[in-house]
């Protein structure tokens, strides 16, 4: 495992984000690799770290100004071994190519575990959205797609929305494709009702987490009713992981932007989290404008000189990352152990550092990491692909209760292949080495491709 890791380092030394998703990954399936020499005898991990094809553009667009912009375009298509590419389609500043290989990689062992037929793939762009008008975000992305456009189809890569990019520009990315195809096809996932989008697509990363932390706290013999929670974010993950919460009768305290977070010891009710989805949905807001409608909550600015995130340092039972990656640190993950909390189900894609990991799993959390517990989206993204296909629309009490299955299954996934290898409940392990199994035997099944 050591000379896989050295072989990504030397070929892309500055990927960091890239290396952290491969060396999770090869720390999980030794065992494996031990029983099974043919994997290294087919220089198995050498083709699983390598994307099969990437792509990346420049995207010039005019703002309302006349002023032109110049951004980058990605599409990384990972591995297509189980089915075509899948994954989002990120618009923010920090993309990179790192953090699009590690998105990536991650999403090729999540797809594997929904047993849904989808290979691994992810894409975006430097551009940010906010502040942006509508006819802005539209150029950009008309422009952004009359080049992706050439790499995607409904048998070949399938985007979706990820960071940065939800139904609107959902929209306006399938309508320029489907001006330069001249095909109404189900080439993207994430539209809107009207047009082949499914009921439950918004809804169903966070409220797939949620689901999944029941599965864990289950294996205890008990429920979220009752729990107080941390959440982090306020976007489309954050807002429906605290909605299914709510539901469920927990208590959620906590939400975050990338400004800052708020405390509400009295709690998120459904009418507080309406606000909310006001908020950043329509007015586009702040966090911070929490606290000037409800005096219970308080504003902590976002610190870059801290050593921790004072949204992790509350008295909890469970906590939900939902923003972005590596937003919990060691000590973060130490306060959050000091302060209660003994389940952590990952919303958002790798937003535990390694160190914060290693401190969840000596203290035997009821961890659930990312590419198992944030596994929702695709799969309803999946069935959004499979009623394209056969031009039907589910209800939402069906696709609901598909996902619930969905996640029941990744559950006892993770544990059932955690068991075999002799780390039985450890779900970081357990995923990894499920996902990979089922990737790597059908690479093999298909020869040296």
């Amino acid at each position: 495992m050591t000379d896989i890791m050295q072989i990504v380092k030397d070929r892309d030394p500055q990927e960091n984000e890239f290396h952290q998703a491969v060396h999770e990954v090869t720390e999980s399936i030794k065992p494996v690799m031990d029983a099974n020499p043919e994997y290294r005898q087919q220089k198995i991990l050498q083709r699983l770290v390598e994307p099969e094809r990437v792509i990346i553009f420049r995207v010039p667009w005019m703002d309302d100004q006349g002023e032109v912009h110049v951004n980058r375009g990605f599409r990384v298509e990972m591995n297509s071994a189980i089915g075509p590419y899948k994954g989002g389609l990120r618009f923010h500043p920090s993309v990179n190519l790192s953090i699009m290989k590690f998105l990536a990689f991650e999403q090729v062992f999540k797809n594997a575990l929904t047993t849904l037929p989808m290979g691994g793939g992810k894409g975006g762009s430097d551009f940010d959205p906010k502040g942006k008008s509508d006819t802005e975000v539209m150029r950009f992305c008309q422009g952004f797609m009359s080049e992706l456009y050439r790499h995607i189809g409904p048998d070949t890569d399938v985007p979706a929305g990820d960071i940065g990019v939800g139904a609107r520009e959902i929209g306006y990315l399938f309508g320029m494709y489907k001006k330069l195809t001249n095909e109404f096809t189900g080439v993207l996932t994430g539209k809107s009702l009207n047009w082949g989008g499914s009921l439950i697509r918004p809804e169903a990363t966070g409220y797939g987490s949620v689901y999944f932390a029941a599965e864990m706290l289950q294996t205890r013999s008990q429920t979220l009713e009752g729990k107080t929670c941390l959440v982090s974010g306020s976007g489309n993950v954050a807002q429906y992981t605290t909605e299914k919460l709510i539901e469920l009768g927990a208590k959620v305290v906590t939400l975050s932007d990338s400004s800052g977070s708020i405390f509400d010891d009295e709690g998120i009710d459904a009418r507080k989290l309406e606000w909310i989805k006001q908020l950043k949905n329509v007015r586009r807001g702040r966090i911070q404008e929490y606290t000037d409608q409800y005096a219970s909550a308080v504003y902590t600015p976002f610190d870059p000189n801290l050593d921790h995130n004072p949204l992790w340092d509350h008295n909890a039972d469970c906590a939900f990352p939902s923003a972005t990656q590596n937003e919990i640190n060691a000590t973060d993950a130490q306060n959050l152990i000091n302060n209660g909390v003994y389940v952590v189900c990952e919303g958002a894609n790798m937003p535990t550092t390694p160190k914060g990991v290693d401190v969840f799993l000596q203290n035997n959390l009821l961890y659930g990491p990312g590419k198992a517990a944030n596994a929702g989206g695709v799969s309803v993204s999946g069935l959004e692909m499979s009623q394209n296909s056969m031009r039907l629309t589910w209800t939402r009490k069906e696709v609901d209760e598909r996902l619930q299955i969905i996640m029941r299954r990744i559950h006892s996934t993770c544990l059932e292949a955690s068991e075999q290898y002799g780390v039985g409940g450890n779900y970081v392990h357990g995923a990894n080495i499920a996902g990979f199994v089922k990737v790597v035997e059908s690479m093999l099944d298909q020869g040296l491709v």
